[in-house]
């Protein structure tokens, strides 16, 4: 387990002693993907370089795995480092250095014989996909590739936990989408601990179990990734949401139909889990003889299942949406009223 209690980052400058991570008080279990997400300034890159004691905390304590970082000695954190790697955004790799030879740096640095070290590489190239690559330069390997290779470096000294510091963000939306396939296939095949840190929520949603919401150096919102989709209780939390499920979008929508539509109710539904595949909507439409109207509607899936919203206009029944809204409960479907009509 991971653990951060009370950890607080301070810098001295000509202005002041700024607090760029606030009290933070995180647990992170063995095996979890775990996403902390920020914009920039939020205090995320500081915070996840604490964890291999890049950074060390001006108060508070980062536990790993029972061993507080900041309180190792040189030579015992150089050490804990093997079992703690990281991949970053721009690659890092030794552009003098083929894909092997890059692959296989850490394991000559700790003194692996040759023989080991060739058959753990060739195994890690396999792992990542780069099989026909060995040979080739940094120069001559695209985006996604050159991140595969920072990864199979970073997987070389068969770490616990691996940082990925902003690993997608240099990458276009096909690449960005390998790689976080990657990421997942590693963190089932080997049960290792993924700690990310992003400003993308897209990347948090396909791939975390738990997330982390920071802004100004503290973590205003932590939760499963279901729950911080469904339930954002944070203004940034929900503006993160509203990026992702392009809800901007929807909301244009809305007022439109709302014009469109001057009587009758707009309602938002909500599904998650095993109601997004069922055709919850038919059945309160045949059952109560609606005049429904979809107006917009996606769904979006994570780790723990799928989650849903709908847009959609209906007449109400009886003067009331009672009968719906209780229909609609019963099979696990949130209702939100956006206009009652």
């Amino acid at each position: 387990m991971i653990q951060l209690v009370d950890v607080v980052k301070q810098f001295t400058t000509r202005k002041g002693k700024i607090t760029a991570v606030d009290h933070v008080n995180l647990n992170i279990e063995d095996g979890q993907i775990y996403g902390i997400i920020g914009f920039s300034g939020a205090g995320k890159s500081t915070l996840i370089r604490m964890f291999n004691g890049l950074e060390l905390p001006t108060s508070g304590d980062v536990i790993i795995h029972g061993d507080k970082i900041n309180q190792l000695s040189k030579q015992a954190l150089l050490k804990k480092r093997q079992k703690i790697s990281m991949i970053f955004q721009h690659f890092n790799l030794l552009w003098s250095r083929t894909v092997f030879d890059n692959i296989a740096l850490p394991l000559e640095i700790a003194g692996v014989d040759k023989s080991t070290r060739i058959k753990k590489v060739n195994e890690l190239i396999k792992l990542v996909g780069l099989e026909g690559r060995e040979h080739a330069y940094p120069s001559e390997l695209s985006g996604g590739q050159k991140q595969r290779v920072g990864i199979a470096r970073a997987l070389s000294n068969d770490p616990t936990v691996l940082l990925c510091d902003e690993a997608t963000s240099a990458l276009d939306p096909q690449t960005t989408d390998e790689i976080l396939e990657l990421l997942v296939n590693i963190n089932k095949q080997l049960n290792l601990t993924i700690v990310l840190i992003t400003h993308e929520m897209e990347v948090i949603r396909k791939i975390c179990h738990r997330v982390a919401v920071m802004e100004h150096g503290k973590v205003v919102e932590e939760g499963t990734v279901l729950d911080v989709f469904n339930h954002p209780k944070t203004e940034i939390s929900k503006r993160f949401v509203r990026d992702d499920i392009q809800d901007s979008e929807i909301e244009t929508s809305i007022e439109e139909i709302k014009e469109a539509y001057p009587t009758g109710s707009i309602l938002r539904l909500k599904f998650v889990g095993s109601s997004t595949g069922q055709p919850i909507v038919s059945r309160v439409i045949k059952k109560y003889g609606l005049d429904m109207n979809i107006l917009a509607g996606n769904v979006k899936h994570t780790q723990a299942g799928s989650f849903g919203n709908l847009i959609v206009h209906v007449e109400a029944v009886n003067g009331s949406l009672t009968p719906i809204t209780e229909e609609l409960r019963d099979h696990g479907v949130e209702m939100e009223v956006e206009r009652h009509g």
